[in-house]
C-alpha cells in the first residue's frame, strides 16, 4: 500500500496572531516570538528523514518551513492551496470588532455553518474541498516517505477532521498551537491520525501560546 508520512504544522506566531486579528490571506510576517518557534521547530526536526518541505505561498507559513529546510540544506516548494482560509472583509479585524460590526455573519462563523462565507471569502466547504485535494496531490508524490507541510490553523483544522472522520460543524476538542508538530498518515485511502499537538520543542523561553481559529 502506498503510504505518505505527514508532518503537518501551522505557520509561526504573527502580530496579528497576538492581537487576534483575522489573517486569512492577508499576508503578514512571523514577529519575534515566531521567528523563535520557527528555529526551535527547525532543531526538533533536525533528524527526521524529510523528502520534500511543502508550504503555503503567505510569508508567515513560508519562513517557518525555510527554518527547517536550511537545516537539511533543502528548498522549501510554496503551493496557494495550502493557504489559510479566505475570510474576505473579516480580515485585519479582531473578533470583538467583528461581533459589533457584523453579528449576523459572526454568529454564523461561531456555529461553523458549512456554506456560509464571509463577503468576499470562502466557506467551510470550499476550504474543506481545497485542502483535502491539495494534500492528496502533494502526498501523492511522495509514497514511502515523509513530508512537511507548513500551512495555517484552518488548514490544520481541516485535516484534522479529515483524519478523524469529524463533520464540519463538530465542536473543537484539540488545539492548533503555532509550530506544534503533528504527524498523519496518507494512502489513497485518505488521512489517518498518528499524533498531534507535540509542543515539547515549545518548553523552553516563555513557551508555547494556543491560539485558535480567531486568529487564523
Amino acid at each position: 500500500m502506498q503510504v505518505t508520512r505527514i508532518l503537518a504544522v501551522r505557520h509561526g506566531e504573527t502580530a496579528w496572531n497576538r492581537d487576534t486579528r483575522i489573517q486569512g490571506h492577508t499576508d503578514i510576517d512571523l514577529n519575534q516570538h515566531g521567528r523563535w518557534q520557527a528555529t526551535q521547530l527547525a532543531h526538533a526536526l533536525r533528524e527526521e528523514p524529510i523528502a520534500a518541505f511543502y508550504a503555503s505561498d503567505l510569508s508567515r507559513a513560508f519562513a517557518t518551513a525555510q527554518a527547517v529546510a536550511q537545516l537539511h540544506g533543502q528548498s522549501v516548494q510554496t503551493h496557494a492551496g495550502l493557504r489559510e482560509r479566505c475570510f474576505g472583509r473579516f480580515e485585519g479585524h479582531t473578533w470583538a470588532e467583528l461581533e459589533a460590526r457584523f453579528p449576523d455573519e459572526t454568529l454564523a462563523w461561531r456555529k461553523r455553518v458549512p456554506d456560509f462565507a464571509p463577503p468576499g471569502g470562502e466557506s467551510l466547504l470550499q476550504l474543506q474541498e481545497r485542502v483535502v485535494a491539495t494534500v492528496d496531490q502533494l502526498a501523492r508524490r511522495h509514497p514511502g516517505e515523509q513530508v512537511l507541510m507548513v500551512a495555517h490553523g484552518g488548514v490544520l483544522d481541516i485535516l484534522y477532521r479529515a483524519a478523524t472522520r469529524l463533520e464540519l460543524q463538530a465542536p473543537r476538542s484539540w488545539t492548533m498551537t503555532n509550530t506544534a508538530i503533528n504527524r498523519l498518515l496518507w494512502t489513497p485511502e485518505g488521512l489517518s491520525l498518528v499524533g498531534w499537538a507535540d509542543t515539547g520543542h515549545l518548553q523552553a523561553a516563555d513557551g508555547a501560546r494556543s491560539l485558535d481559529e480567531r486568529a487564523a
